[in-house]
């Protein structure tokens, strides 16, 4: 079983079952009134069956959180002789780890894991890895205010 396998659970109920999912859709409709409207629609859509996928909720950075990042590690990298995407490279190295990889131009190294794929705490965790290597090289970032948290 892979890693995606591992983060999400499918439940395939065929229409041959279909008590199977009007318990289900009474259950979610009775916990979510809001969702009645889209499960009636769902099960006349679906003539051969319906598939429950289970994924463990992950929230997503915010607005402010992205915007504070992306806005000192541009005056960082400049303060550095670098891009704003350079850095931003450096700093998911930093903070997720890398690894190298041989390519016709050389070794490459390349971060674990991408901004894209981080949750709210990980972000924040790009966020504190900014802040830090900043102070290492004397540049000051100023705090954040608890607006990105």
């Amino acid at each position: 079983m892979n890693q995606l396998e591992m983060k999400k659970m499918l439940v395939h109920i065929p229409r041959e079952k279909s008590q199977k999912i009007i318990n289900l859709f009474q259950l979610l409709s009775g916990v979510f009134p809001e969702a009645m409207a889209d499960l009636i629609e769902t099960n006349k859509r679906a003539a051969e069956g319906i598939t429950l996928e289970i994924t463990p909720m992950k929230l997503k950075r915010t607005r402010p959180q992205e915007n504070y990042y992306r806005k000192y590690c541009a005056e960082f990298a400049r303060f550095c002789g670098m891009t704003p995407d350079e850095m931003h490279e450096e700093m998911l190295c930093e903070t997720f780890g890398s690894t190298e990889h041989a390519t016709k131009f050389g070794i490459k190294r390349r971060p674990s894991k991408r901004s894209g794929d981080a949750g709210r705490i990980d972000y924040s965790e790009l966020v504190e890895t900014l802040c830090r290597v900043a102070a290492e090289m004397g540049y000051y970032i100023p705090p954040a205010h608890g607006e990105v948290a």
